[in-house]
């Protein structure tokens, strides 16, 4: 044999050995996840997340703040709906803020544990290690697994996309699919600080709310507002909507939709009121869900939220929380403006 072809042939063998020593494979993925778990002590990342759920898309931006072993600051904001939410968790309990409206809302909840949250990095690695299942793909800048959820009231997401920098395992995105592979959310992360410092009030609520009213005012009296009714276009087979009945309160006009059929539920609909500033947080039974647009409570009867300056109420008997969660999900404008 020619002797640049046998020197040929050994680059050949050199380039493969080098190109087979520097790939891991997922169980090495997977290990190294783990290892970044245990030595996490907190980060702040900022994210795009894109809601596929009503007719339109929504768009929010995202702030993460997490400082071992439980404290969380997620920071939502909708930037065209002058929409802002915040899930703060401390020593004690879990809240959500609603600067505009000076509301807070204190859980006694574990929240974020125990469930996919597809903002928080942490949780996404455990998705990783927990589905035995998952499905890896190395590219040459990302690792990408495609994992079961772990929602506990959301079976319509069952899979999800997560896609990490490959040089040190930062999230790049993630994709929370329906049953039929259609991404309905998606975060999209950027400047992903993990080795970032902070001291104990920056979790404090107080502290929290007064500092999100900077770039949210509280808004003034909402009285003299309209308010459009809105209905879920979501469908429970074989019910309908049998009455809509407006109601004269001390705060404006509630509005009543009540459904029946094979289920029935109710959903109340009024203009939310402005807390005085020496209000405390309102104890709330219940867990904190995240309906993308705004978060809510959820009770074993009922689901309750806030958007654009309407109070919202969901309650049955009859619905699952899956089934609570669509619906609430599907609101959408469909209806006359309510003085």
């Amino acid at each position: 044999m020619k002797k640049w072809v046998v020197l040929l042939l050994a680059g050949l063998m050199a380039m493969l050995v080098l190109s087979a020593c520097g790939t891991k494979s997922q169980e090495d993925v997977v290990k190294d996840l783990n290892g970044k778990l245990q030595q996490l002590k907190g980060y702040k990342v900022k994210a795009k997340m894109t809601l596929q759920m009503g007719a339109e898309p929504q768009s929010y931006d995202v702030e993460i703040w997490h400082k071992e072993p439980t404290y969380y600051r997620v920071d939502l904001k909708n930037a065209q709906k002058d929409q802002s939410q915040m899930i703060l968790r401390n020593d004690d309990g879990v809240f959500v803020l609603t600067p505009a409206l000076n509301k807070s809302f204190r859980f006694q909840s574990d929240w974020p544990e125990n469930s996919s949250q597809a903002y928080l990095y942490e949780s996404l690695v455990e998705d990783i290690i927990e589905d035995k299942e998952a499905k890896f793909t190395s590219t040459k800048e990302h690792y990408v697994f495609e994992t079961k959820t772990r929602y506990q009231n959301n079976k319509m997401l069952p899979l999800q996309e997560i896609t990490l920098n490959k040089k040190d395992l930062t999230p790049v995105s993630v994709k929370v699919m329906d049953s039929d592979r259609n991404a309905l959310v998606t975060v999209e992360f950027s400047n992903a600080d993990f080795n970032a410092a902070f001291e104990k009030k920056d979790f404090d609520m107080a502290k929290n709310m007064t500092g999100a009213q900077l770039e949210v005012p509280v808004m003034a009296d909402l009285g003299d507002k309209e308010f459009t009714v809105k209905y879920p276009t979501a469908e429970i087979p074989d019910v309908s909507l049998i009455e809509e009945k407006p109601i004269e309160t001390e705060n404006g006009k509630r509005v009543i939709l009540t459904y029946d059929g094979e289920k029935s539920f109710t959903l109340i609909q009024e203009k939310a009121t402005v807390v005085p500033t020496t209000m405390a947080a309102t104890t709330v039974s219940g867990e904190p869900v995240d309906l993308g647009f705004t978060i809510g409570a959820l009770s074993s009867n009922s689901l309750t939220w806030t958007y654009q300056g309407v109070d919202y109420t969901l309650a049955s008997k009859d619905l699952s929380e899956e089934e609570m969660l669509m619906l609430a999900r599907s609101v959408e404008v469909q209806g006359d403006m309510v003085k």
